[in-house]
């Protein structure tokens, strides 16, 4: 563990070498803070996200990559790097924390031990089965959006937008229809403690596996299922090693477009409300993308497997409803009042939003 965190300081110590280096003319840090962009200044930023290539986050920073160059006229270039090139998601964060890089898509199930509060996004049956109601809690959200984000610039990460990559679903050994069909059951998690809660609260048996060794860890049986939305149970071929997939639609998974904020504190005005209106651009396509993806995805492995998809009636969901409140005491009990407060006033958020639309 150690040795991990030296490695992560030691790559943090050699990218900010990196951008100092470019500080006579190119450089991802600037003298500013106010006013326009210096005419003749170029920008050079990292951007780290947690997913290989093709995958949703990836599609999206390409896009921000994309948007970003044309509005500078080039004079802001991004450099991406996908998960595995600047080590792990967990390490990616501490790099954006330490200034190592500029930006990165930063998941809770990766940063619950950095700001437990976080974790609520793992509590199962909290937002809404309506993808639209999502989208207007996680835009117009005061408790993710004012309350979870101080928490989060408290540990040196600057959240610009909280956006989903589609519904989890789980993949399996056995069938999962009901609570107790999860009991002794050995499910991935990320290493998240909270994720790991929601599963006991089954009675499974919560087993964290690092993203690029589930194929394996499925395939030997040192897992029995997995969760994923099903862009990413496509990609990555878990289907290939599971007898079941069920659209269990259980939770969202959650993710943030983020910055260090001392590198964003310190560019100009304008440059700032550039990268701000690049992400309210990026927000109705990241939940296209995520569809379209998801969609795709679902087709895909029906005509690449005979694999059963089980769809759970609304009894079956209502189970796992009532038994996944168990959770939420943990929750509370982890994170404290402060995250207790964050819980409820989001969830109320997703009631008017309900009511909103209907």
């Amino acid at each position: 563990m150690k040795m991990k965190k030296i490695l992560v300081v030691l790559t943090s110590m050699l990218l900010i070498g990196t951008l100092l280096v470019g500080c006579g003319g190119k450089s991802g840090q600037s003298s500013g803070g106010n006013g326009s962009a210096d005419a003749g200044k170029t920008y050079v930023w990292k951007f780290a996200h947690e997913e290989i290539d093709g995958s949703v986050q990836d599609l999206y920073v390409k896009k921000f990559k994309e948007i970003i160059e044309k509005k500078s006229n080039g004079k802001i270039k991004i450099e991406i790097y996908p998960v595995g090139q600047l080590g792990d998601a967990t390490q990616q964060a501490e790099l954006l924390q330490n200034g190592g890089i500029e930006f990165a898509i930063v998941s809770p199930g990766n940063t619950g031990t950095l700001v437990p509060e976080n974790q609520l996004f793992s509590l199962h049956y909290l937002l809404s089965p309506n993808m639209e109601v999502n989208k207007k809690v996680m835009k117009e959200s005061k408790a993710l959006n004012e309350d979870l984000s101080k928490l989060y610039e408290e540990k040196n990460i600057k959240v610009l937008a909280y956006w989903t990559e589609g519904f989890m679903n789980w993949t399996s050994s056995k069938p999962l229809k009901k609570p107790e069909d999860f009991k002794g059951f050995k499910m991935r998690t990320m290493p998240s403690p909270m994720i790991v809660a929601a599963y006991e609260a089954y009675g499974a048996n919560p087993t964290p596996v690092p993203y690029m060794e589930v194929y394996s860890g499925l395939q030997l049986n040192m897992i029995e299922g997995q969760e994923n939305p099903l862009f990413a149970i496509e990609e990555m071929k878990f289907y290939e090693v599971q007898k079941y997939l069920t659209l269990s639609n259980h939770s969202l998974y959650v993710t943030t477009t983020a910055t260090n904020p001392q590198f964003f504190n310190s560019l100009p005005k304008d440059i700032q409300q550039m990268v701000l209106d690049t992400v309210e651009e990026l927000r109705e396509y990241s939940f296209d993308i995520q569809q379209e993806l998801n969609d795709k995805a679902l087709e895909k492995i029906k005509s690449k497997s005979d694999i059963p998809i089980v769809e759970l009636t609304p009894e079956e969901t209502a189970a796992f409803r009532e038994a996944s409140m168990k959770a939420r005491d943990k929750y509370v009990e982890m994170v404290g009042e402060k995250g207790k407060a964050i819980m409820e006033k989001l969830a109320q958020e997703v009631i008017e939003a309900e009511k909103a639309m209907q």
